[in-house]
């Protein structure tokens, strides 16, 4: 199987490169230290699985995995990370991702999940399952729109017109959501929400 590395960090991006290149059955034909670089290679090389780390510059490994999935692309992705986030499992669930590991992964298992993948299976690591199962999202759908209007920067005033709620009651539910995300003030509790996938 022909392989494309992304990690932005050299060091470990080379690592990688050269242990998994001493497997039999594993070519690595490119490598990129961001995510636009990334997709050009899988573009014009046409890799079966590319190895994306999910915090690069330029693009992200989702960004480039939800690229790939909106225009069909047939190259796999095995997500690499060392964030067992729950919200980043939903985004690259919803990317149409194949594997989503850990760093920490030794590279026999790395290959071996790679294997798996390049058959056709789905691998997600079982510390990365537990946090998704461990953090449900705790937001109301209402809630989750206020959110969405705090994001684009409506006032309480603009949220009680287009939400048809008084502004007593917005404020109330945006202190609700700093509380129950733990957040300091609004700011903070969008990117929270984010962070973890939930909007």
């Amino acid at each position: 199987m022909k392989i494309v590395i992304a990690e932005d960090q050299g060091m470990l991006r080379g690592a990688i490169s050269r242990l998994l290149g001493m497997e039999k059955d594993i070519e690595v034909i490119g490598e990129a230290d961001n995510g636009e670089e990334a997709l050009e290679i899988i573009q014009t090389k046409g890799p079966d699985i590319a190895i994306l780390d999910i915090e690069m510059p330029i693009l992200s490994g989702l960004e480039v995995a939800e690229k790939l999935h909106e225009n069909n692309h047939p190259c796999r992705v095995a997500i690499v990370t060392t964030f067992a986030r729950s919200g980043y499992l939903q985004k690259a669930v919803k990317a149409g991702v194949q594997g989503y590991l850990l760093k920490e992964t030794p590279v026999s298992e790395l290959a071996e999940s790679l294997r798996k993948i390049h058959s056709g299976e789905r691998v997600f690591s079982p510390q990365l399952t537990f946090a998704f199962l461990e953090k449900t999202n705790p937001l109301t759908k209402r809630e989750i729109e206020i959110l969405h209007c705090l994001k684009a920067g409506d006032s309480v005033k603009v949220m009680s017109q287009t939400l048809y709620l008084s502004e007593g009651t917005i404020r109330n539910y945006i202190s609700e959501i700093i509380q129950k995300l733990e957040a300091r003030n609004r700011i903070d509790a969008v990117g929270i929400a984010e962070e973890k996938g939930w909007l």
